[in-house]
């Protein structure tokens, strides 16, 4: 027997151990993760006549340990996630100290910039429909042995190691059958406040993070204490998410009513990017309105007259923005998206807002044969349609949307972004108004005092000087303080932020500052430091090292693959190639697709056999996701551009000015011991 073969034997053989023992009559579902009913949990992982938990309810989710345990840990994960790998230990040390008093119930929560974590959730949740509770452990834990090279060929061959039906795995896998229960897995982790992976909820108190086995400990102690005084046990989990112990923060269902929570502030400006998305009016427009909005939103069709009159009030002085936000709860509105987004592909905006009206005039006839028919009406080629719709060539972007909605706080739909400002719903023509002829007359005096801003970069000029997290306002403590601009104690404040020795660089290795810098080839706002960058290179050639680390964001689509490219002219030129190439795209930062990438590395004379085997096969995508694992995880709001000297944090693009102040600062401090 080979050693893989010994491995899988040896985890089926511990896997089979605890589940077949320890669960009473668990089965898969057709589809895990569907809807519970309040009282009614025959058929799900609570077992028979377990009453399940109305606000972090387990349904028919994967579990691990008995169906009756007094404590149940609801885990919402991510298998592409790091820090979700680490706490593995810690939920092992929790199953030998607990026992069968411990059950682990996993939610799927795959991250948006994870390009590998949904495939590997569908995968898993397959081997779960075909193997039950140790088909999924069993994947579970290859998944995350393979967490760095979580590509189809992975999932097929963990797939076959573990023995289940290949004919079947890859139907379920090419017509997405598990999509809807991982959707519906999200919908509660942002419903239950999940913000984040891993998190947990441990008989309904939230556990956030990595944590070590202590603090859990901590609280799986008080948990246990007050789950063996409830009787009847069938009611221990539900009687106590209804009213858990006190944890991280107060539970919702807490008797007192808590202090209204603050609202974003709607005088804000937040920087919003217009990025691939579907546009009508024209780039030179004063006013650009952001639309977050869901095919299926009864609300959003109602707005579409007024968009319709504002275009006709402002005719060229407006651009409207399309982000799709298909909500969780409306089935059929991302298919729909998905058709728009084809639309726009194949022929553009024009193409995208003719499907738009079409989707929004028969907003009740959405299902898949409807949208064939609609694909059909708009000329659209069929053929293209059709593979588009099978492989969901248009989810990333759909998703990409849905984490700048996230991002932003754009909760629910219709919601929009009138130069930055936000204003939610369905508001009345004059409402947009009031708003639009504000932001309006900031824009002309934008014009007038900021040198070199045209009608064209206008509003790319405006988004650098915006906000990039969201400040709150209105009553309650929660809004006690609204978000001023960072004190000086948070300039001040050192963070931690994880090495990458291999990482492009230049200056000295012992300079006695060293600059973090995280940045994406994409990001408008990170071109603008580059003359930055450069007079940091002549002033201080001795005294800085200067570290590139790469932060593609999610929604610009093109980010990931420039930085494997970038990455690959490192591998084969060192820093001098890297930082040739890194140039480059910044020059041509509008033409960065593939077919740019190859020609730019032509131009520089790369071996093009290695740097397309290295684009192919994403050689690099694990060094660069653990650069944005090292940003994630140093605590600091990460956007782009972002710098740490010497562990000291800001962001956006500032003048020279402020970094030199900021490095001879650190230069001025006493030296590290």
């Amino acid at each position: 027997m080979s050693k893989g073969a010994s491995a899988i034997s040896i985890i089926m053989a511990l896997v089979l151990g605890f589940v077949v023992g320890n669960i009473t009559g668990s089965k898969a579902p057709a589809e895990p993760g569907g809807d519970v009913a309040v009282e009614a949990s025959a058929n799900t992982a609570n077992g028979p006549n377990m009453v399940d938990a109305v606000r972090v309810p387990v349904g028919t989710s994967p579990s691990l340990g008995p169906a009756n345990a007094l404590v149940t840990i609801v885990e919402f994960s991510d298998f592409q996630c790091p820090f979700c790998t680490r706490v593995e230990d810690t939920l092992r040390q929790i199953r030998t100290q607990y026992g069968n008093d411990v059950r682990i119930v996993w939610k799927n929560a795959p991250l948006p910039f994870h390009n590998n974590a949904t495939p590997a959730a569908e995968a898993a949740m397959e081997a779960f429909a075909q193997g039950g509770n140790a088909k999924f452990w069993l994947m579970h834990g290859l998944l995350y042995q393979n967490q760095t090279n979580l590509d189809t060929a992975t999932l097929e061959r963990l797939a076959g190691q573990i023995g289940l039906n290949m004919a079947r795995f890859r139907t379920a896998m090419s017509s997405h059958t598990h999509v809807a229960a991982i959707d519906r897995d999200k919908a509660l982790a942002t419903a239950v406040g999940a913000q984040g992976t891993p998190n947990f909820f441990i008989n309904g108190t939230q556990v956030t993070g990595a944590q070590p086995f202590d603090r859990f400990k901590t609280i799986i102690d008080q948990v246990l204490a007050r789950a063996r005084t409830i009787q009847p046990r069938n009611r221990v989990y539900a009687n106590m998410v209804a009213d858990p112990v006190a944890g991280e923060a107060p539970a919702p269902s807490n008797p007192t009513p808590p202090a209204r929570p603050a609202e974003p502030d709607p005088a804000q400006v937040l920087r919003i990017p217009v990025g691939n998305s579907p546009v009508q009016g024209p780039n030179t427009a004063l006013v650009t309105v952001v639309v977050f909005s869901d095919f299926q939103c009864p609300f959003c069709s109602r707005v579409n007259p007024t968009m319709d009159a504002l275009r006709t009030r402002y005719g060229n002085d407006i651009r409207i923005v399309w982000k799709n936000e298909p909500l969780p709860f409306h089935d059929k509105a991302r298919p729909a998206a998905e058709l728009a987004m084809e639309a726009f592909a194949q022929r553009g905006s024009a193409g995208f807002w003719q499907m738009h009206g079409i989707l929004f005039g028969n907003q009740t006839a959405l299902d898949r044969p409807d949208l064939d028919r609609y694909a059909a009406q708009a000329n659209l080629n069929i053929a293209r349609y059709t593979a588009a719709m099978t492989a969901h060539t248009h989810i990333p972007s759909i998703d990409a949307d849905h984490a700048l909605a996230q991002q932003v706080e754009a909760n629910g739909t219709p919601h929009f972004f009138v130069n930055g400002r936000r204003l939610v719903g369905a508001q009345p023509e004059a409402a947009f108004v009031t708003l639009i002829d504000e932001v309006k007359t900031k824009a002309e005096e934008f014009l007038r005092t900021h040198p070199g801003t045209t009608r064209a970069n206008l509003y790319e000029r405006m988004m650098a000087e915006a906000d990039t997290t969201v400040r709150r306002t209105g009553g309650g403590a929660a809004a006690a303080a609204p978000t001023p601009a960072a004190p000086a104690e948070d300039e001040n404040r050192v963070y931690t932020v994880r090495p990458n020795a291999h990482a492009p660089n230049f200056g000295p290795a012992n300079a006695r500052v060293v600059i973090e810098h995280f940045s994406d080839y994409q990001c408008p706002f990170c071109s603008r430091v580059a003359s930055q960058i450069a007079q940091i290179r002549t002033r201080y050639p001795t005294q800085v090292r200067f570290v590139w680390r790469d932060y593609p964001l999610p929604f610009h689509n093109n980010a990931m693959l420039a930085a494997e490219a970038a990455q690959e002219a490192f591998a084969q030129r060192g820093n001098q190639g890297f930082w040739r190439f890194h140039d480059h795209l910044f020059e041509n930062q509008e033409h960065i697709e593939r077919a740019d990438l190859e020609r730019y590395a032509t131009e520089q004379g790369l071996d093009m056999a290695r740097f397309r085997a290295a684009l192919d096969g994403h050689t690099h995508q694990a060094g660069i996701r653990a650069d944005m694992a090292a940003a994630d995880g140093s605590g600091a709001q990460i956007g782009t551009p972002a710098f740490f000297i010497n562990g000291k944090f800001f962001a956006g693009a500032l003048p020279f000015e402020e970094f030199q102040r900021r490095i001879d600062a650190a230069l001025a401090a006493p030296a590290a011991h």
